[in-house]
């Protein structure tokens, strides 16, 4: 079975290293450099990453991903494709499972922030792995916002959320994933239904 992870950190890390570190990506405020720190960070210290999530300790988070990112580029996103083997959430139990979706997504945070880009072909293997984490992703995003909808990824069967749907939102799954990771402006994804409430969804804040 192929490691979706280790590919896409692989194809990120390559893509870092030839975009350079001032390169945008669509991680509001974060060029290339910032972004890699941001994975370094992750790998290796779960203590600072937890500031993503909880507020108080995101003042210590960054000036942790600041230091890191202070290294030289090359070293840099050297350590972002080669993680430590004891690492919490790259460790080769676990990383399938924990980084498809983030290095998937990173990886088309920086393919996506220029023009000209185009949605990569991806196996179906990748594509129904990817889609089983956006299950998950989406009710909990559909649940919050309290809007009932069908979801559809090319290929699959569709996931009900709520009662009746209101909105049918349908696309591929790696667009899936990057509409409900918080990147909607970016994703080729179809939004049927109430007008209202697609726009909604089009601004909420998805994802973790």
């Amino acid at each position: 079975m192929t490691n979706y992870a280790r590919r896409e950190r692989e194809l990120l890390a390559d893509l870092l290293l030839s975009t350079g570190p001032d390169a945008p990506t669509l991680c509001t405020g974060w060029t290339t450099r910032d972004l890699a720190a941001h994975l370094v960070v992750r790998d290796r210290r779960p203590d600072s990453a937890a500031g993503m999530i909880i507020p108080p300790l995101a003042a210590y988070g960054e000036k942790v991903r600041l230091a890191r990112a202070a290294l030289p580029y090359p070293e840099l996103i050297d350590q972002v494709r080669r993680p430590p083997v004891w690492s919490p959430v790259s460790n080769p139990l676990v990383e399938p499972l924990t980084n498809t979706l983030e290095f998937f997504i990173h990886h088309e945070d920086v393919r996506r922030a220029v023009p000209g880009w185009e949605p990569r072909a991806l196996d179906q293997e990748e594509q129904a792995s990817l889609w089983r984490t956006v299950k998950l992703i989406s009710r909990t995003s559909l649940r919050r916002l309290k809007i009932s909808a069908e979801v559809t990824a090319t290929g699959f069967a569709p996931l009900r959320a709520g009662d009746e749907p209101q909105v049918r939102i349908s696309g591929d799954a790696g667009e899936l994933a990057v509409f409900f990771f918080g990147r909607q402006r970016a994703a080729r994804v179809e939004i049927t239904g109430d007008p209202a409430l697609a726009e909604r969804l089009r601004t909420a804040r998805l994802g973790v």
